[in-house]
């Protein structure tokens, strides 16, 4: 508002621009159509038009926790209503998509936004099983997750926030940004301290150009994790410009001490060519 009034529009017009600003709305055209269609045989929908948004789809595929996305967005003062959407989606996906339309990345998406919510404040879910079951709603123990569980219980969730963690790495790295990559890693033991990442990093840009984060970059077969009982080893492959695919981050993770955390930690062993 300010910069437009020192650009000279009144009053008015200032209204009329912001008025126009909005946020993403992908498949937004998709979706009104389907609704309109929808309402032939429902039009008491009519008073409820849906609400196009992006919130799951953004945090997902910038592959953050909650917490890296209430601060790339600075909305501390709304991290609870972002919570509560988050485990409304949750609920929404697991209630009212039927099994003949989920696909595996669909259930991949489900159990990470059960996972994220359940790490970040259990006592929504909890809260969601005790209002279906005093509505008489039966619910599948399977859409609820204990909220004792351990961060590793759901392997199928722990999977898919192990990649996510891996992949906002190379995302990281992809934008050249030696503090964030640095910054991920904790505990004592660090392998790859920011020097590391810088060093490494270096040699990277002398042999390609870019570092790709669309399509294939994310795909399940750039990511390898040997199991090792309780310890897994893990490879992401990056997917440069060449189509080389000679590059890799390597990390190790315990089991038993993710667990003792309460979190998914991740401990990054080196960024380097795989000859």
């Amino acid at each position: 508002m300010a910069e437009l009034k020192a650009d000279g529009y009144d009053f008015e017009e200032r209204t009329e621009i912001l008025n126009e600003v909005t946020w993403p709305k992908p498949l937004a055209e998709s979706l009104d159509h389907a609704f309109t269609l929808y309402l032939t045989a429902h039009p008491w929908l009519a008073e409820t038009p849906v609400s196009p948004k992006a919130i799951v789809r953004d945090q997902f595929e910038r592959a953050m926790t909650f917490a890296e996305y209430v601060a790339f967005y600075k909305v501390q003062r709304s991290e609870g209503l972002l919570l509560r959407y988050l485990s409304d989606a949750y609920r929404a996906l697991r209630q009212t998509v039927p099994e003949s339309a989920r696909t595996e990345d669909l259930e991949d998406i489900i159990e990470w936004l059960g996972e994220v919510t359940r790490l970040t404040d259990s006592s929504l879910l909890d809260e969601w099983a005790s209002l279906t079951t005093l509505s008489g709603e039966k619910v599948d123990a399977s859409d609820v997750p204990p909220p004792n569980r351990s961060v590793t219980g759901n392997v199928r969730a722990f999977r898919v926030l192990v990649r996510n963690a891996m992949f906002r790495r190379v995302e990281l790295a992809s934008r050249d940004d030696v503090d964030g990559l640095a910054g991920l890693e904790a505990g004592a033991g660090i392998v790859m301290t920011r020097a590391r990442w810088d060093e490494a990093l270096g040699d990277y840009w002398d042999a390609h150009d870019t570092i790709g984060i669309v399509g294939d970059a994310r795909g399940p077969a750039m990511l390898i994790v040997t199991e090792r009982g309780r310890v897994w080893d893990v490879r992401q492959i990056i997917d440069d410009p060449a189509g080389d695919r000679d590059w890799s981050m390597t990390a190790r993770i315990d089991l038993d001490e993710c667990d003792e955390a309460g979190e998914l930690l991740v401990h990054t062993t080196a960024f380097e060519r795989l000859d």
